[in-house]
């Protein structure tokens, strides 16, 4: 066996075992420090195959974003523990006819995998060498899938939105900005001129 499917097996092991642990972990801090751990070594078998650019994108953006801000957000939060296991019971027939459910569909599409025409050839297709990763993404994201990327990116920005407007909270006592009445009040509601006698203050 040689290095390169050493460290595929590796990567492939600790990337699995990650994946499980976050699922199964009852400690939300050690559910992210899974999901981190897992991105890393989905980075390590994208390098493996040549995709050094996704594999950095998903250190930078993944690790170095996402999974941190899942992290704070986890920590800063007050969870009740107790509260959540309270639940357990309630929910717990609920959640094993899901997984049933969950676990009957994998089987069946495990059974019925059938490997596509040609897809044996793939593998042994060489890499291009007269452009670089970055540019044959990009090639290819922003011309056969140019509808589906910008389609995925306006999903994003949707969940985004919806996800500010769900958690926004009216407080009563804030001071808010009101644009429209500071842009049309005048110099003489905006200035106040005052008399001050000497040696009193105002």
């Amino acid at each position: 066996m040689g290095i390169e499917a050493l460290a595929f097996y590796l990567f492939a092991g600790v990337t699995v075992m990650s994946g499980a642990m976050v699922v199964l972990s009852k400690n939300p801090v050690h559910c992210v420090l899974y999901l981190i751990l897992a991105f890393f070594s989905t980075g390590g078998l994208f390098v493996l195959m040549g995709a050094e650019f996704l594999a950095m994108i998903l250190v930078i953006v993944y690790v170095g974003a996402v999974a941190v801000l899942f992290l704070f957000v986890v920590m800063m939060l007050d969870i009740d523990f107790a509260e959540l296991r309270a639940g357990y019971a309630q929910y717990l027939p609920f959640g094993i006819v899901l997984g049933g459910i969950l676990a009957l569909q994998l089987a069946l599409i495990g059974f019925n995998w059938q490997t596509g025409p040609g897809a044996a050839d793939l593998g042994a297709t060489p890499v291009p060498t007269d452009k670089t990763n970055t540019e044959a993404i990009g090639q290819v994201l922003y011309t056969e899938y140019f509808f589906a990327f910008h389609g995925a990116a306006m999903v994003l920005l949707v969940a985004m939105i919806g996800a500010v407007v769900l958690t926004l909270r009216e407080r009563t006592g804030v001071k808010r900005q009101n644009v429209s009445a500071q842009n049309a009040r005048t110099a003489r509601e905006a200035v106040e001129v005052v008399s001050v006698e000497t040696r009193e203050g105002i």
